[in-house]
């Protein structure tokens, strides 16, 4: 057979192997599905892209009840923000975090409990009087263990500590948003970076309204949960915007944006998905097994994964889609698509 080689072993030629074995060296991270191959690969398949003002009226139906609850009843911030008493108790015996927590709330006192080795306790609660203050000694006796009060070390955290906090927190995050501004602008184009940033502003305002309506109260912890949920939204963003990129350079002149938007989404849905799972399983364990000094931190970092993943998908990628849109005017509007 002229030009071809001929396998006696297979009864076939190289070229008829070359044809079936090629196709499965193309994987979906090459780009190269069509829009339809995508839908059909999902199971649970729906348009995001052309349900978006649906996503928008669901972020709204929990930011404007949260900045509502802000102005009129704000905050319940800890003693790191308004001011308090630190009691270091060494007790003589093996003491648990439950037994001090349940001395300082049969009192009507709230605060942080932390186990510092050595039967060593340090205790954050808001300012006493002194007669508060020996019920709160004697309510330890009895029902947590035994200390000798010539021991006790006590200091006081006054509120410019708590307006030192403020400030800096405020800062930090207003750093941190200027430069994801920058680097996503350079990276991508700056349509880009403004539609992360009011996705970043939404996980911020998920959070710190749910904590607001339930009265949550907050403390230092508190502000680490939310730098770090800028850096886990805002990776999660980049990723889907890598896909939208990698897509966009082989769009022909027919194909929908909005086609190739929601393409892009799904393909890296699954990994969305799975990363926000493992970390909130993660996350979970922290908060019920991790003791009181953890429960602030990871019940925000908690709602602020949830809502990064939540406005990674169906807000930044979506203002994207509806900023050029607006931006395009009615002569250039994408073709339209069919909604599943």
């Amino acid at each position: 057979m002229a030009g071809k080689n001929y396998n006696n072993t297979t009864g076939k030629t190289d070229t008829e192997k070359t044809v079936k074995t090629n196709p499965e060296v193309i994987t979906p991270a090459a780009g190269d599905q069509s829009y339809e191959q995508v839908k059909q690969e999902q199971r649970f398949y729906f348009n995001i892209v052309k349900r978006r003002y649906i996503w928008f009226v669901i972020s709204l139906l929990i930011i404007i009840p949260g900045i509502v609850s802000l102005f009129t009843q704000g905050l319940n911030l800890g003693i790191d923000f308004t001011g308090g008493v630190m009691l270091d108790i060494k007790f003589n015996q093996t003491v648990t975090q439950a037994q001090v927590t349940k001395a300082i709330e049969s009192i009507g006192l709230t605060g942080q409990v932390q186990m510092t080795g050595n039967n060593e306790v340090l205790i954050r609660t808001t300012f006493m009087d002194e007669q508060k203050r020996s019920e709160l000694l004697a309510a330890i006796q009895k029902d947590a263990a035994s200390f000798d009060p010539s021991n006790l070390k006590e200091d006081s955290v006054g509120p410019a500590i708590g307006a030192e906090l403020r400030s800096g927190a405020i800062k930090a995050m207003v750093l941190a948003a200027a430069l994801i501004l920058l680097y996503v602008s350079i990276r991508f184009r700056f349509v880009y970076a403004f539609s992360g940033i009011v996705a970043l502003l939404h996980d911020i305002l998920v959070t710190v309204g749910i904590f607001s309506i339930f009265q949550w109260q907050i403390d230092s912890s508190f502000i680490a949960a939310i730098l770090t949920v800028f850096g886990y939204s805002i990776n999660d963003t980049v990723v889907i915007y890598d896909r939208i990129r990698e897509n966009e350079k082989r769009m022909k002149k027919k194909d929908s944006f909005e086609d190739m938007v929601d393409k892009s989404v799904w393909q890296t849905m699954g990994r969305s998905v799975k990363t926000v799972g493992t970390v909130i399983i993660a996350l979970l364990c922290i908060f019920f097994l991790g003791g009181e000094s953890t429960k602030v931190f990871a019940l925000a970092m908690t709602i602020g994964v949830f809502s990064g993943a939540y406005s990674s998908i169906f807000t930044a990628s979506q203002l994207v889609v509806e900023i050029k849109k607006r931006m395009a005017g009615p002569s250039k509007k994408s073709s339209p698509a069919e909604a599943n």
